[in-house]
């Protein structure tokens, strides 16, 4: 079995890694996905395999074996829609990414719309998932200026009339105080924009979404600000959703009006368009990472200079939203679903550099579910002549886990540095051997271990005065997709199998 290899003594060297659980770095606050665009599509499919993508997404549990039921998903995230699916074809917008609105054209409120993903909220809910977020990709159709809930025949300026934004906001407060009346969840986080700042400009047929410079994002969010404080909606604003990371720190492909977007909306500097003062927006930039994941030497860069922006300005921040694109050519680009450990060795590296070299507080991938494309934790496909979908796993979805299971919401990042030396990026490999450590609120030590390599290696981590560890393991092994392949007395002398993602997780707590 391929998990022996655990067991075995590699003829190479030993690598040390020192965790200083004095040096402490950021909090972790969630991992996560979304339920976009599947969830409509999954909601009108058997309870049963509902039921088993629920545990596959949700699930802290483990089984008789002793391993994972799922991966523990700490925030989930809803695509509150725009009303593309009563346009039909005369929304410019694909079938499968179109989402239903609760808004009606009369300005009434349907409450059975979204069913599919309604019921994934309620699932989420009874999984125990600590943190839920809505998302619009567009104002309600009916307050656009192109009467679409795309910005097709536009320029680039949001999709939204001008006396249209306390409308808006207060469709959005609807939301979240319908979704607490009528199915008993809270919405945490609302996002009322996403990727703005793209140059490409949301022409469609592709799906929901509107361009928005920075003054009209400002804007959008004082009269939010003020509706969910007039209402008592216990829901924090976050903002902006960056397509780019570069989009947040200066300009780029694009004109000042978008650029520079952490000063702009933290530095009071920015009189126009400052929202740190507001009461219900939380003072962290969400951004996605796409374009930024390679070269591998830029990634590291690119996030380290981000990191120093923030820090600059003191604001948290969250990757909430990444999937694999057409510069990601290591892997073949996005096109063509991979079940593999090859798209999932390369998404732990973009986890790793996010949480170690940018100080990212959440990580989330794009879609829970996706199609013939790497965009999806789990594969939805049809076979010839078949009457319903079929959804299975991927290495993708474990090596998520290898994250999200164990490290839970309040953990904290602990300082890890390699063979002794005083760098702080020693720990990473991008192409061999990648360590991170967190520590729990609970007080259990969670450590990560990537192999990129084609070569198994030994390691030795040392720091933490722990008897008993348990070891999780994913690679191509068949056994091994987030599973329990043995316990650790110590770690003084441990293999890593190659292209692999091993986690250690204390079985005792450190009380400090």
């Amino acid at each position: 079995m391929c998990s022996l290899a655990a067991l075995t003594v590699s003829a190479h060297g030993k690598t040390v890694f020192t965790v200083n659980p004095d040096a402490r770095h950021q909090q972790i606050d969630c991992f996560g996905a979304s339920d976009a665009w599947s969830m409509r599509f999954i909601g009108e499919v058997s309870e049963q395999i509902q039921d088993d993508v629920a545990r596959l997404l949700f699930s802290t549990k483990i089984d008789v074996n002793g391993n994972p039921e799922g991966i523990g998903l700490s925030i989930w995230r809803f695509n509150i829609g725009a009303g593309s699916v009563e346009q039909g074809d005369s929304s410019y917008i694909d079938n499968g990414t179109r989402t239903e609105c609760f808004l009606n054209t009369d300005g009434s409120y349907d409450w059975s719309k979204q069913a599919g993903q309604r019921g994934f909220l309620k699932r989420a809910k009874g999984y125990g998932v600590p943190y839920l977020l809505g998302f619009l990709n567009s104002p309600p159709a009916v307050y656009t200026k192109n009467g679409l809930a795309t910005n097709t025949g536009r320029d680039g300026t949001y999709n939204l009339k001008e006396e249209k934004y306390a409308d808006f906001a207060r469709f959005m407060t609807d939301v979240i105080v319908g979704l607490k009346e009528h199915d008993s969840v809270t919405v945490d986080y609302i996002s009322p924009v996403n990727e703005p700042d793209g140059h490409w400009n949301w022409q469609g047929p592709k799906q929901e979404g509107s361009p928005a410079t920075k003054y009209e994002i400002a804007r959008l969010s004082r009269v939010l600000d003020k509706e969910l404080q007039s209402r008592g909606a216990d829901t924090r604003i976050v903002i902006p959703e960056s397509s780019d990371y570069r989009c947040m720190m200066s300009t780029h492909e694009t004109g000042p009006e978008r650029g520079y977007e952490i000063q702009s909306f933290f530095s009071k500097d920015s009189i126009d368009t400052y929202l740190g003062n507001l009461k219900y927006l939380s003072r962290l930039m969400a951004g996605h990472s796409y374009w930024t994941n390679t070269p591998v030497e830029y990634m590291k860069e690119c996030r380290k200079e981000l990191r120093d922006t923030l820090r600059k300005y003191d604001v948290d921040f969250w990757q909430s939203e990444v999937c694999i694109m057409g510069n990601d050519s290591e892997i073949g680009g996005g096109g063509g679903y991979d079940r593999t450990m090859k798209t999932a060795l390369y998404v732990a590296r973009m986890i790793h550099h996010d949480l170690v070299f940018a100080d990212a507080r959440s990580w989330q991938w794009w879609r829970a579910v996706g199609g013939d494309y790497k965009d999806g934790l789990l594969f939805r496909y049809r076979q010839p002549g078949a009457s319903s979908d079929t959804i299975v796993d991927s290495r993708l979805l474990w090596s998520l886990g290898n994250y999200s299971r164990f490290i839970r919401p309040g953990a904290v990042r602990l300082d890890v540095r390699r063979d002794k030396s005083i760098d702080s990026d020693s720990a990473t490999d991008p192409y061999g051997l990648m360590c991170s450590a967190f520590r729990n609120k609970d007080g259990r030590n969670v450590v990560v271990i990537i192999n990129y390599g084609e070569m198994e290696q030994t390691i030795s981590i040392e720091g933490l005065d722990i008897a008993s560890w348990n070891m999780y393991r994913t690679s191509d092994c068949p056994e091994e997709s987030l599973t329990l392949v043995g316990e650790q007395k110590n770690l003084e002398s441990v293999t890593i199998p190659k292209r692999s993602i091993t986690t250690f997780v204390s079985r005792n707590v450190i009380k400090r």
